[in-house]
């Protein structure tokens, strides 16, 4: 009789340390989520924060292109005030297409690609963009990781138990797959 005890005892030990690991881990996954979401929300803000200083050094060189300033100026405005994380990265894709308006601009006016303000400022875009890319694809994997715990067994016995289900990936918007086209 003492072994059948020990051997349910054993048995009940087991289901709670098991549980408690896929407990653990599964928060620990939700908040690597929540962090990686939380840097690309960091970085779509640096990048908003630096339109206004290049907005204003590429003033300064093309006063009449004032329609591109405004579209810049629209969608860092969109960036800013969006609250979901859908919403930020719609704006931020537009943002970047803004962008590339002012670049573009540049190679009109020799002595604004040739100021040093203006170059720096395209520099740290540059970077930012990596940092974005970089924050997505971690996002992405992060979420992977959390989609295989919660959907492979004994995990997704626990998931279920804790009410937790699969999450959605960060998908890029369609215009931003579009492969380039570039003209000689």
């Amino acid at each position: 009789m003492t072994i059948w005890l020990w051997a349910i005892l054993a048995l009940v030990a087991l289901v709670v340390i098991i549980f408690i690991y896929y407990f653990n881990k599964i928060v620990v996954l939700e908040n690597r989520i929540d962090n990686s979401l939380s840097q690309i929300d960091v970085q779509l803000k640096r990048r908003a924060e630096l339109v206004p200083n290049l907005i204003s050094t590429v003033k300064g060189y093309a006063k009449h292109e004032s329609k591109i300033m405004k579209e810049v100026t629209d969608a860092r405005k969109a960036l800013v005030s969006a609250t979901n994380i859908q919403s930020k990265v719609k704006a931020g894709a537009e943002l970047q297409n803004a962008l590339k308006s002012i670049f573009a601009i540049a190679e009109n006016y020799p002595q604004l690609k040739a100021n040093e303000n203006f170059l720096n400022l395209q520099q740290e875009l540059a970077a930012i963009e990596d940092k974005i890319a970089y924050s997505r694809q971690f996002y992405n994997d992060s979420i992977l990781s959390f989609n295989n715990s919660v959907e492979t067994f004994p995990g997704s016995i626990f998931a279920s138990m804790m009410g937790k289900k699969e999450r959605d990936f960060l998908e890029i918007p369609s215009e931003q797959k579009a492969v380039p086209k570039v003209e000689f």
